[in-house]
């Protein structure tokens, strides 16, 4: 069947006559046949989908038509892998805590702060200073104007009562 010179073959007919040449034209260019295939597939269907485009070089348009699909499912399975990957590396539970684990850490709160509310004004002020607030025991010291050894015992005092209070020695 010989085409007339005045109207050029669909892209269809093209693709038809010159699949293997596109299937290996994307093989060279990415390196698997059966990737190249399934580009080529999808050339086929997206051109059916789509209204006939007339081309003057079909196997030109084809070939760009393929290799910007093949681009564009190399960066969607390099976004789908990077998901995957973050995804596994989040914890397995990850997921809201339970409300019995909420309701026992609230209890534990309540505690430590019953805890510290009954230690001694200066051991209080202390333990919330470097415990709390995280100041360094040498800070705590200068602030209160008292020694760094004083310090040091407010806070195991403090640690005490907390653990006391939790119930672990």
């Amino acid at each position: 069947m010989q085409e007339s010179s005045t109207s050029p073959p669909s892209l269809i007919a093209s693709l038809t006559r010159h699949y293997d040449d596109l299937v290996d034209y994307v093989r060279r260019r990415f390196g698997c046949k059966l990737f190249a295939r399934e580009i080529v597939h999808d050339v086929c269907v997206h051109l059916l989908e789509k209204p006939a485009i007339e081309a003057r070089q079909p196997i030109a348009l084809l070939k760009r038509i393929s290799h910007n699909m093949a681009v564009n499912e190399c960066r969607s399975e390099n976004v789908r892998k990077r998901l995957i990957e973050s995804m596994a590396e989040l914890p397995d539970n990850a997921s809201i805590p339970d409300h019995a684990a909420t309701l026992d850490a609230q209890r534990e709160v309540q505690l430590l702060a019953q805890a510290i509310e009954n230690l001694p004004p200066r051991c209080k002020q202390v333990f919330i200073m470097h415990k709390v607030h995280g100041l360094p025991q040498s800070e705590v010291a200068a602030q209160l104007g008292i020694s760094v050894k004083m310090v040091e015992r407010h806070t195991r005092l403090g640690l005490a009562a907390c653990k006391k209070q939790l119930g672990r020695d």
